[in-house]
């Protein structure tokens, strides 16, 4: 009677504040396993050449430590954008799976779901990924033009101070268009590619999560990659000898790049960007469905919790191997 007493009682806002958490830390985590591959990425679309290239001179001229230059501002971009995003589509999933008493969503309303959280994402996660872009493009600058960012916050206090707090969100635009076109390519096609492999072709938890990484991997990277292409050149440019800058917007450098390079010029990148996309998506969505952080303790008791989820966590991923 107690037990059903207790299970009756209305959930608590930790229920709510979960997904965010999940999605901030599983995003955090596969942010530190392909930010060499993003950074490559960034060269590659700054024009400095193919992969091979750009990795061996990066290694020659600036180090190892060069394809992690950028780490602090990814992570703060993941503990901003993709907690919300994350947090933000489950929820509105959620909604949307009680609204159809509980059966699948259909494809359409998964994109849908995808379209909105990533704009919700990209409006908060968009200074941390401008202060990301700098850095990574930084020593592709003439010497006299870097700025030499040391960390996210020193970036982001630099911008405000230099260029004010609306610079903050320069290039807000295609970052916004780009996380709704990666999020209804990544994650309704993740979700729809789980229940094929699982449910309809009966497939294992490891083909089934790499499969399903595979296919998100390929339509986030189709639907997002030329917004990316955009908000990176809006995100670094500057001003030249008369203070006037090569782009007057995303629009204008759209249209300046179709003209030059025609439309594969915005899928520049475009085998490294859906390597950058697979592993992101297998680490990212896999921990943060399986990822079960507990409600904080409030008599003070929960200062052991994160080693109690690793084990947990550890423990999870052996069986899945030798099950």
């Amino acid at each position: 009677m107690g037990e059903q007493q207790k299970q009756a009682q209305p959930l608590g806002v930790w229920h709510t504040i979960k997904p965010f958490a999940n999605g901030g830390a599983s995003g955090m985590l596969a942010t530190c396993v392909i930010q060499p591959i993003d950074m490559i990425k960034v060269r590659i679309q700054l024009g400095q050449g193919s992969a091979s290239s750009v990795a061996s001179t990066m290694l020659k001229e600036e180090g190892v430590r060069a394809f992690y230059k950028g780490l602090s501002a990814g992570l703060l971009r993941q503990a901003t954008y993709t907690t919300a995003r994350l947090g933000s589509f489950r929820m509105l999933t959620n909604k949307a799976i009680e609204a159809n008493e509980g059966k699948p969503l259909p494809l359409y309303q998964k994109a849908l779901c995808g379209l909105t959280a990533g704009a919700i994402g990209a409006c908060f996660g968009s200074p941390a990924d401008l202060a990301l872009i700098r850095m990574q493009a930084d020593a592709t600058l003439p010497a006299a033009q870097r700025r030499h960012y040391t960390n996210a916050f020193h970036a982001l206090s630099r911008i405000v101070a230099d260029e004010g707090v609306l610079a903050l969100w320069k290039g807000a635009g295609p970052t916004v268009v780009r996380a709704m076109a990666l999020n209804m390519g990544m994650l309704a096609s993740y979700d729809q590619s789980l229940e094929l492999f699982r449910d309809n072709l009966g497939f294992g938890e490891i083909p089934t999560v790499v499969g399903a990484s595979a296919i998100s991997g390929f339509f986030a990277s189709a639907c997002s990659l030329p917004f990316d292409y955009v908000k990176t050149q809006i995100q670094k440019m500057q001003p030249d000898a008369e203070g006037k800058y090569p782009y007057t917007g995303s629009l204008d450098c759209a249209m300046k790049t179709l003209k030059a390079g025609g439309p594969l010029k915005f899928y520049t990148g475009f085998p490294v960007y859906c390597v950058r996309i697979a592993p992101h998506v297998m680490v990212y969505l896999d921990c943060a469905d399986d990822l079960d952080i507990p409600e904080p303790d409030p008599e003070g008791r929960e200062e052991n919790w994160i080693i109690d989820v690793m084990e947990r966590e550890m423990g999870s991923e052996i069986n899945k191997i030798t099950h």
